[in-house]
Protein backbone atom coordinates (compact mmCIF):
# COMPACT_ATOMS: atom_id res chain seq x y z
CA UNK A 1 0.00 0.00 0.00
CA UNK A 2 2.82 2.40 0.78
CA UNK A 3 4.26 1.94 -2.70
CA UNK A 4 0.90 2.71 -4.30
CA UNK A 5 0.61 6.08 -2.53
CA UNK A 6 4.15 7.01 -3.50
CA UNK A 7 3.44 6.07 -7.11
CA UNK A 8 0.35 8.26 -7.21
CA UNK A 9 2.21 11.21 -5.73
CA UNK A 10 4.98 10.81 -8.30
CA UNK A 11 2.38 10.45 -11.03
CA UNK A 12 0.71 13.72 -9.96
CA UNK A 13 4.10 15.43 -9.91
CA UNK A 14 4.95 14.18 -13.40
CA UNK A 15 1.55 15.31 -14.67
CA UNK A 16 2.06 18.77 -13.16
CA UNK A 17 5.51 19.08 -14.74
CA UNK A 18 4.17 18.06 -18.15
CA UNK A 19 1.25 20.49 -17.95
CA UNK A 20 3.44 23.38 -16.83
CA UNK A 21 5.98 22.63 -19.55
CA UNK A 22 3.19 22.60 -22.14
CA UNK A 23 1.96 26.02 -20.99
CA UNK A 24 5.53 27.37 -21.22
CA UNK A 25 5.82 25.88 -24.72
CA UNK A 26 2.60 27.59 -25.78
CA UNK A 27 3.84 30.88 -24.33
CA UNK A 28 7.11 30.77 -26.26
CA UNK A 29 5.48 29.59 -29.49
CA UNK A 30 3.05 32.51 -29.25
CA UNK A 31 5.94 34.96 -28.80
CA UNK A 32 7.81 33.39 -31.71
CA UNK A 33 4.80 33.70 -34.00
CA UNK A 34 4.40 37.34 -32.98
CA UNK A 35 8.09 37.97 -33.63
CA UNK A 36 7.71 36.88 -37.24
CA UNK A 37 4.38 38.55 -37.95
CA UNK A 38 5.01 41.95 -36.34
CA UNK A 39 8.73 42.51 -36.94
CA UNK A 40 9.30 40.64 -40.17
CA UNK A 41 12.05 42.89 -41.46
CA UNK A 42 14.80 42.16 -43.93
CA UNK A 43 17.53 39.98 -42.44
CA UNK A 44 15.39 38.51 -39.67
CA UNK A 45 16.13 34.86 -39.17
CA UNK A 46 14.99 32.13 -36.83
CA UNK A 47 18.21 32.39 -34.85
CA UNK A 48 17.73 36.13 -34.39
CA UNK A 49 14.12 35.63 -33.29
CA UNK A 50 15.05 32.89 -30.82
CA UNK A 51 17.77 35.08 -29.34
CA UNK A 52 15.27 37.90 -29.06
CA UNK A 53 12.59 35.92 -27.21
CA UNK A 54 14.65 33.73 -24.86
CA UNK A 55 15.37 36.27 -22.15
CA UNK A 56 15.27 36.07 -18.38
CA UNK A 57 12.24 38.33 -18.21
CA UNK A 58 10.28 36.22 -20.69
CA UNK A 59 11.18 33.05 -18.80
CA UNK A 60 10.05 34.57 -15.51
CA UNK A 61 6.74 35.61 -17.08
CA UNK A 62 6.32 32.14 -18.59
CA UNK A 63 7.08 30.38 -15.31
CA UNK A 64 4.73 32.51 -13.23
CA UNK A 65 1.90 32.41 -15.74
CA UNK A 66 2.24 28.65 -16.20
CA UNK A 67 2.08 28.04 -12.45
CA UNK A 68 -1.00 30.26 -12.17
CA UNK A 69 -2.59 28.52 -15.15
CA UNK A 70 -1.88 25.08 -13.71
CA UNK A 71 -3.35 25.97 -10.31
CA UNK A 72 -6.46 27.58 -11.82
CA UNK A 73 -7.24 24.70 -14.16
CA UNK A 74 -6.37 21.99 -11.66
CA UNK A 75 -8.52 23.30 -8.83
CA UNK A 76 -11.38 24.85 -10.78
Amino acid sequence: MHEDRKGRRLSKLCRAVVEIAFIVFLFYSNILMGEFTVTNGHGKSLVFALGDIFTGTNFLIAAISSLIGYVVFEYL
